[in-house]
């Protein structure tokens, strides 16, 4: 994974002026890339993992809008977190006031304590120009 090193900008911020490695992102694959990738390694058609692929979408967004958290085999948990402001009492908590927004929380697939999505991670400095 590459990473640059970025100074903290915000000055109301307990680290601003310090410096931290933030990973570089040179991409986005979409879904067609998953999809094909996917249909290589299974023999499956590219239509039918796309069917599927949709499918898993649409059932996974209603489990986490319902409330529920969704753990997926050697993937990991995934659930929705409310962000809000805080009140004083109870009483005036107003949802359409308060609630900032939803979160998606990931939590990678843990087998006796080390997590295989980090495992073998590697890390590179971005060049610069």
């Amino acid at each position: 994974m590459k990473y640059k090193i970025k100074q903290e900008t915000k000055p109301t911020l307990k680290n601003f002026g310090k410096y931290k490695a933030v990973a570089v992102h040179e991409k986005t694959i979409e879904s067609e890339q998953i999809i094909k990738e996917t249909a290589l390694r299974t023999g499956f058609s590219a239509g039918n993992i796309k069917g599927v692929l949709i499918s898993i979408a649409e059932v996974v967004n209603s489990h986490l809008r319902d409330g529920d958290r969704v753990r997926l085999p050697d993937w990991g948990m995934m659930k929705l977190e409310i962000e809000s402001d805080k009140v004083d009492d109870p009483k005036e908590f107003r949802a359409k006031k308060h609630i900032r927004g939803v979160r998606l929380h990931f939590l990678p697939q843990s087998n006796d304590g080390s997590q295989e999505l980090y495992e073998n991670m590697s890390f590179e400095k971005e060049k610069q120009d």
